[in-house]
């Protein structure tokens, strides 16, 4: 398997497996070979899988960072700061090998449009660093749609054990999956806001969450995205906007909606540094939400996150 081509170059690899021997026919080698050359190795993937490659690792899982993906990653959001780039980070001379596996069987139809754009959003975050994600898909329990979306956001794929290059890579359509419209909710209380009623657009969510049955903690963690998506309308999105909240299914959904552009895809997705002023009213968001999704076009934005009660 080759997945270093040069100390300088993102190698983003999706790995096609049918069936637990070809998963750890890819990945095992690929650690081994890390923790060999000394590169710091590691592994955020579904729970099962991790007991898999930890067993067979055995000893050597001790020198790999281990992560259960469907609690790190279950806002795939919250993969690139939380998850990859707080690991590479870390190692800021020499490569470093990651396994990701951001989308698995269970993902549900809401889920999957922000996993396919963090799959293309990757490209954009490590382009030109010595980093390898080397990404599974299970092809035997995934969609054909699933594995083709793989195709257009990984420039190269690992299926049966032989590397090719992605002739359908085009990580600009994954990118715009995760930018559809959002279906609206069927009912929804709302409320329009300006820089005059900030204060009653927090104090409107929360009340309205709470009667929804939200907890006191989740509640704070919602009072404080609801702060950061309303100043980010007032500052950035026409000086005005409006908060909406509805709840299905056993979680509560807020959105905020104004006039802005939101003209970074990266917005979020990055953690903010220490010199920069402002911006990390997504990162916020990402961290404290369960998903987060967001439709923007020269219209307007709605930013659209969930938690579950």
């Amino acid at each position: 398997m080759n997945t270093r081509n040069g100390m300088d170059s993102f190698v983003h690899p999706a790995l096609f497996y049918r069936d637990d021997a070809a998963y750890l026919a890819g990945t095992v080698p690929f650690v081994l070979d890390g923790l060999a050359k000394d590169e710091p190795v590691a592994v955020a993937v579904p729970g099962e899988r991790l007991r898999l490659l930890r067993g067979e690792l055995g000893a050597a899982a001790e020198r790999v960072r281990l992560l259960d993906m469907t609690e790190a990653g279950r806002n795939p959001g919250r993969i690139i700061p939380g998850v990859l780039m707080a690991f590479a980070d870390r190692f800021p001379t020499g490569r470093v090998r990651i396994i990701g596996e951001p989308i698995w069987a269970s993902r549900t139809e809401e889920e999957y449009p922000a996993c396919v754009q963090h799959e293309a959003l990757i490209n954009l975050a490590f382009h030109g660093r010595s980093v390898t994600v080397l990404c599974p898909y299970d092809a035997a329990g995934l969609d054909a749609d699933v594995l083709a979306d793989a195709r257009a956001t990984h420039p190269v794929v690992i299926d049966d054990g032989v590397e090719t290059a992605s002739a359908a890579y085009a990580p600009e359509r994954g990118i715009a999956a995760g930018n559809r419209p959002l279906p609206a909710p069927a009912t929804a209380a709302s409320l329009d806001f300006d820089d005059a009623t900030l204060p009653d657009a927090r104090y409107f969510a929360v009340s309205v969450a709470r009667g929804f049955g939200l907890a006191e903690r989740p509640l704070d963690d919602l009072a404080l995205a609801v702060a950061e998506l309303t100043t980010n309308s007032v500052l950035h999105g026409g000086g005005r906007g409006t908060v909406r909240l509805w709840h299905h299914d056993g979680r509560v959904y807020c959105q905020v909606e104004d006039a802005g552009r939101l003209g970074d895809p990266l917005a979020g997705r990055l953690a903010r540094r220490p010199e920069q002023i402002g911006g990390r009213g997504l990162l916020v968001v990402n961290q404290v939400s369960e998903l987060v999704r967001a439709h923007t076009a020269d219209t307007g934005t709605t930013i659209r996150f969930r938690m579950p009660l």
